[in-house]
């Protein structure tokens, strides 16, 4: 696939060599064109227009549920991803004596609203990597009879683990455990197909591999959970009649979009949904491809110059994340002297992160390795 014109669409190449899509994305321009589109209609028409971009969010819905596979009645936006946890961390029917199984080294966001529960008498068990693996062999002796929840992220944050999530939900279900994905690390790069892997519940905040701007995100809730988790968040609009403003009907929507209780960030959902029609448009799969392969050149180019790749590289655990240890630098000088020199990398866990999209090319990489 030629990805001269996919790269068009994204400015930051003009100045930067950008690897840093596993914090915050740039935007690609039909996303800008999104949020300047939807600010002019309001600006122009205000409440007039709302029908317009109304529909428009029911088309990002549907352009959601292509994305995972998945119903769109089974998709709800979230303001972030945190917020996604929280639907099930805070709505599941716990008893004092639970626990949920989580990884030790899990980005913080996907460990605080389990460890809140411990007034409700919710044990946290946390499953230590193997370098930088986690083992299903671990996560599986840390279940006991009274887990109910398994939560990890489809791709650790800081070691770039791509964790098989189809073994995991068969783990799951075959003890009658819940699982979460935290999916913010993979969607927008690797194809989670919810009709195929049992997973019960995910969210994923759009600023990363999905190429949309912060506070507008995706959440999916498998139907037959939707009347197990007591809702948060219930507002208006988590009603079956929505609009009936004078009239009280206390009959909760019979699918995800019960947590959708409030006004929605459309502009943030519309420019999201640009991004989606983009990534969608070049195909996932090859997405995925192309990001395997410019991360496989990265790893071969820096071992070369005595680098040492942290992250693992086996073949179903690659990700669009690699963590890198240089031979003689700290990692935030590193990042201070590729920041100097227009790169974008970080610095996780000790170790330089690298998190290129499929615009970024081979050149661009040796250009990050000759700063340093």
């Amino acid at each position: 696939m030629d990805w001269s014109a996919f790269r068009s669409q994204f400015p930051v190449t003009a100045a930067w060599a950008f690897f840093d899509h596993a914090a915050v994305a740039p935007l690609p321009t039909p996303a800008v064109a999104a949020l300047v589109e939807y600010a002019a209609s309001l600006a122009a028409g205000g409440v007039c227009v709302v029908n317009k971009w109304v529909a428009r969010v029911a088309e990002v819905r549907a352009l959601a549920a292509r994305l995972v596979a998945a119903e769109p009645e089974d998709v709800y936006f979230v303001p972030n991803t945190t917020h996604g946890i929280s639907v099930v961390a805070e709505g599941f029917p716990w008893t004092a004596g639970d626990n949920v199984v989580l990884a030790a080294e899990e980005y913080p966001a996907n460990q605080y609203p389990w460890m809140n529960l411990a007034h409700r008498g919710v044990e946290v068990r946390p499953v230590p990597s193997r370098g930088a693996r986690l083992d299903i062999g671990d996560i599986r002796a840390a279940m006991n009879a009274r887990t109910r929840v398994l939560t990890v992220s489809a791709v650790e944050f800081a070691s770039g683990f791509r964790n098989d999530l189809d073994a995991l939900g068969e783990l799951c279900r075959a003890r009658g455990v819940f699982f979460f994905v935290d999916a913010i690390q993979a969607l927008g790069v690797f194809p989670i197909d919810l009709q195929k892997t049992p997973i019960d519940a995910l969210a994923a905040d759009g600023h990363k591999w999905l190429l949309g701007p912060e506070g507008a995100g995706i959440g999916y809730i498998r139907r037959e959970w939707v009347d197990r988790l007591h809702p948060i968040g219930v507002g208006a609009f988590s009603v079956v009649n929505p609009l009936a403003f004078t009239t009280i009907d206390f009959r909760l929507k019979p699918h995800a979009g019960r947590w959708e209780g409030g006004a929605l960030n459309i502009p943030g959902i519309t420019a999201m949904g640009a991004s989606l029609e983009l990534l969608l448009s070049a195909g996932i799969e090859n997405v995925q491809r192309r990001v395997v392969e410019l991360t496989d050149y990265l790893c071969e180019r820096a071992t070369a110059r005595g680098w040492t790749v942290f992250s693992s590289r086996a073949g179903g655990e690659k990700s669009g994340i690699v963590s890198l240890i240089h031979p003689t630098l700290p990692s935030d000088e590193v990042m201070k002297r590729c920041r100097s020199a227009g790169v974008a990398v970080n610095n996780r866990g000790g170790r330089v992160r690298v998190s290129p999209h499929a615009y970024n090319t081979p050149d661009e990489i040796d250009r990050f390795l000759a700063v340093t």
